[in-house]
């Protein structure tokens, strides 16, 4: 596979250019599909925009590999000057799925030419995953797709870390990164004209009450040596300037490794938003989005990410703390051990310093063939192939 540099370029800059958001990743999902087919590769279509091939081993093992792409964009207008950036208004991969999705299906072409030529020894699940940032786009396959069918024993997922060196891989056995877990907070009040404020009930007092307890939350009641985040992204109250605010909204998100920490969090929230009505006198409504569980590296499998490592020329970095960024390949987990590391695309020189879900983000298409070599080296540590 001489090509291999040339076409994991060509799968970038062509999916860089059509960005899709969670589960509307119509485009991509045809170009991994007739990529495929040109390939000659089956695969099975569990979700309008989901992919999964399965190459059978010739060996009758019965036990299966996974190795895991996500596919999906973010709501972010680029402001990078490539000549291959988003044909799409206000999307963007910025947090580097194209260069995932290129890995994997350059890593799908080594496969098929082991299997043609009677090398592949055990059985290989790839799989393209939708909507990793919102939505839970991995609990929705895993809902969708008969995982169990297949006996998968280990399934194995790359990001690129735009903090991390170039020809570095980086992670951590144990929680590799947190639980996220989104919020919404909407407040109705009652108008009045600001000459009778006394006449109405707030919904900005009620918001900026809400604002300033969630703050306190970290402080007073959890654990000091535990790291959680109670994050506020947006909010916004009111309607014109001599008024009694009537709608108020907050959004955000919750980051926790511990599963304890996010329950009493979320009854903190509760508790908050039941005295601010009390006071305030305004209707609130708080809901929590379907959370991520945190990222657990399983143990057992770092000698297989350390040799592998080794072998595809690769610095292995072993974090010394887990990253408070969210995940779906968590919910995996559920369906086999798993392990989940950051290549490094940090180049000073290049200018590849941008970091994940800014404007900027880019890399260098170079560095993807460290991720394939990665996923081969997988493969024959695991004797997948002869």
């Amino acid at each position: 596979m001489d090509h291999l540099p040339e076409t994991l370029t060509e799968h970038r800059r062509n999916l860089h250019q059509i960005p899709e958001l969670s589960f509307h990743e119509y485009k991509t999902t045809a170009y991994i599909r007739n990529t495929l087919d040109n390939l000659s590769i089956p695969y099975f279509t569990p979700l309008d925009t989901a992919t999964v091939v399965f190459f059978e081993g010739r060996s009758g093992s019965e036990e299966t590999i996974g190795f895991r792409a996500d596919i999906d964009a973010l709501p972010i207008q680029e402001e990078t000057d490539v000549p291959f950036k988003s044909q799409h208004e206000s999307a963007m991969h910025a947090c580097g799925h194209d260069g995932h999705t290129s890995m994997l299906l350059a890593f799908a072409e080594w496969c098929k030419e082991k299997q043609d030529e009677g090398k592949l020894e055990k059985n290989m699940l790839l799989i393209f995953q939708p909507s990793e940032e919102s939505n839970a786009g991995a609990d929705a396959l895993i809902r969708a797709f008969p995982f169990e069918d297949y006996k998968i024993k280990e399934i194995y997922g790359l990001h690129l870390g735009p903090d991390i060196p170039e020809h570095t891989l980086a992670t951590k056995p144990g929680f590799l990164m947190a639980s996220a877990t989104e919020y919404r907070i909407n407040v109705k009040g009652l108008s009045a004209h600001v000459a009778q404020k006394e006449k109405g009930y707030s919904a900005l007092g009620a918001v900026t009450h809400i604002a300033n307890q969630l703050g306190q939350v970290q402080q007073y009641f959890l654990n000091g040596l535990h790291q959680n985040i109670l994050h506020i992204g947006k909010l916004h109250a009111g309607e014109a300037i001599n008024t009694v605010a009537t709608d108020g909204h907050i959004q955000g998100t919750i980051r926790t490794y511990v599963p304890e920490d996010l329950v009493h969090i979320q009854n903190k929230m509760e508790t908050i938003v039941a005295s601010t009505d009390a006071l305030f006198g305004t209707e609130t409504a708080l809901d929590f989005a379907k959370g991520y569980p945190a990222v657990y590296n399983d143990e057992s499998l770092m000698d297989t990410v350390k040799t592998s490592a080794d072998q595809a020329g690769l610095t292995l970095e072993l974090l010394n703390v887990p990253y408070l960024f969210g995940e779906d390949f968590s919910f995996y987990s559920s369906i086999a051990k798993t392990n989940f590391a950051f290549l490094g695309v940090r180049n000073e020189e290049k200018g590849y310093i941008h970091g994940l879900h800014t404007a900027l983000f880019n890399f260098d298409e170079k560095i993807l063939l460290n991720g394939v070599k990665y996923y081969q080296s997988i493969a024959n540590t695991l004797g997948l192939v002869g």
